[in-house]
């Protein structure tokens, strides 16, 4: 049966292609881990995930469990990484379904190792990545705090610490001096890990932002003293935006900078269809609360898509939309399921006419920066609030 006119359409080469080019950007300092959390910021984990693994990614990076077992069912052979932890109950799937969890609580180590121990797991054999705190206070392990988590890794533990992870909250920010910190706090810490007589094979540091601002090798030299394996974590690159960065860099882009702005490809596309198109006089009410009225005789057109597409509010009377390639005022407010558009300056517009929301037509193009200025969030908010009821197709 057709379905209803709102759509995300996914551009699966774009995103092979960004993610070879991410790679090239960190090789050979550090391998990457794919981030298709939060269904792959709103573009289908479906999609996306089986995309990045045939260019290339050996590991990708999941919220939740639940995000793992649906990854591992799309790609049996990748290394998925759960980064926002395990919760009471769900140590067992993690063993069932082979991921690793990342961890930085005692209790989430007790809960995982009571797992492997009821599967007779060996000892040694249940990879965890360690969280440390290195300033962000959002999760990871204090640094003045790690006994209790030694103690967890004791010799006959099924528990093995594979990887060390933190987050450098920013990268972004052009006197680095935030990030210089956070890596002091982290070179201290692994000390004191390798002192406690336990070895971690990979580093797991760093975002789009460290990546294009060219921090692998700074990353991967920090590993290298402590013997292990850096890696880096792009998100939003790895679907074609290039991150916000402070004023300070743009004086003198690091090169990684300046080819991501050339080659990375938006991979998302957000369009609908018009429903039908009516003529109204000067005085018209148009939607709820008559927060606009027409000054003049107008041509409204009628779009399948609403606030509960994920087409914020907050867009009413003040942001446009593509049709036959030209900027349509939205008029009113965005209803539930529905939005007008003021076509009153465009030619021909007729019931079936394709409407871009987020995207390109003709020379012009609508991004999640456009939408993200006129509602005050950022990119990745406007990719994850996309509903679950706009199907995601691949293209």
């Amino acid at each position: 049966m057709p379905t209803r006119p709102c759509r995300v359409e996914i551009r699966t080469q774009a995103l092979e292609a960004n993610y070879r080019f991410l790679q090239s950007l960190a090789a050979p300092h550090a391998q990457l881990l794919a981030i298709v959390k939060a269904n792959a910021y709103g573009h289908s984990l479906a999609l996306c995930a089986p995309a990045v693994t045939r260019a290339g990614a050996r590991w990708l990076g999941v919220t939740s469990v639940e995000e793992g077992v649906s990854a591992r069912a799309l790609c049996p052979e990748a290394q998925i990484l759960v980064i926002g932890g395990v919760f009471p109950g769900q140590s067992a799937a993690v063993l069932a379904h082979r991921l690793t969890a990342v961890a930085w609580e005692p209790w989430q180590l007790d809960e995982l190792a009571r797992a492997a121990r009821s599967a007779n797991a060996p000892a040694g054999s249940l990879p965890v990545h360690l969280e440390i705190d290195t300033g962000m206070s959002r999760q990871g392990v204090d640094p003045g705090r790690l006994a209790p988590v030694f103690a967890r890794f004791a010799p006959g533990s099924p528990l093995r610490l594979e990887g060390v992870m933190t987050h450098l909250f920013a990268a972004d920010e052009a006197d680095g001096q935030v990030t210089a910190a956070q890596l002091a706090v982290l070179d201290q810490t692994l000390g004191r890990i390798s002192s406690a007589g336990l070895f971690a094979e990979w580093l797991n540091v760093g975002n789009s932002a460290a990546l294009l601002a060219g921090q692998a090798p700074g990353i991967a030299e920090l590993a290298g003293r402590h013997g292990m394996q850096a890696m880096l974590r792009p998100g939003l690159s790895l679907y074609g935006l290039v991150p916000q960065f402070d004023p300070g860099f743009d004086a003198n882009e690091p090169e990684p900078l300046v080819r991501g702005r050339a080659e990375l490809q938006p991979v998302l596309s957000w369009k609908s269809e018009v429903v039908g198109v009516r003529s109204v006089p000067a005085g018209a009410v148009v939607g709820y609360n008559g927060t606009f009225v027409a000054t003049e005789p107008m041509r409204l057109a009628l779009v399948a898509a609403g606030y509960g597409d994920g087409l914020d509010r907050r867009l009413g009377n003040r942001f446009s939309l593509l049709v036959r390639g030209e900027r349509a005022p939205v008029v009113g407010r965005i209803s539930m399921d529905q939005t007008v558009l003021d076509v009153t300056e465009i030619a021909g517009v007729e019931a079936g006419n394709e409407v871009v929301i987020l995207g390109e037509q003709g020379s012009d193009r609508i991004t999640a920066f456009d939408h993200a200025e006129a509602t005050g969030t950022i990119p990745w908010e406007v990719f994850t609030r996309i509903g679950e009821r706009v199907s995601r197709v691949a293209v």
